[in-house]
């Protein structure tokens, strides 16, 4: 009897340290990259500024007009603004302070032909 009772009692050790385990991998797999996203989004919505182009979380594309502490003003079209909440902006396509690059020329080749006119 008391060979069962020491025996049964060591094994109650491995399903705690599996509970603490599946935490862990629960905690690096998805509770840390969640609140990287997040820090991530906030900043982004921190600095958007008047000029940048936007998508909002509906999909629209829009040019900042103006900002305050909650919302952004978008123009959507010429003469056309519309007031969103700031979380409503998922992400910025370009911002004020980037310098768009100029187009390259396409190349141009001059083909000369070898072959001299026929003569008569």
């Amino acid at each position: 009897m008391v060979l069962a009772a020491s025996a049964s009692g060591g094994g109650s050790f491995l399903p705690l340290l599996m509970i603490v385990l599946l935490f862990g991998v629960m905690y690096f797999m998805m509770i840390r990259p969640q609140q990287k996203r997040r820090r991530e989004a906030a900043q982004m919505q921190s600095t958007l500024g008047a000029g940048s182009e936007v998508v909002t979380i509906g999909g629209l594309h829009g040019t900042v007009v103006e900002t305050d502490n909650d919302t952004v003003t978008l123009e959507a079209a010429p003469g056309v603004h519309l007031r969103y909440a700031r979380p409503a902006v998922a992400r910025v396509i370009s911002s004020k302070n980037e310098v768009p690059e100029p187009a390259a020329a396409p190349a141009v080749e001059t083909i000369t032909s070898p072959v001299e006119p026929v003569k008569d």
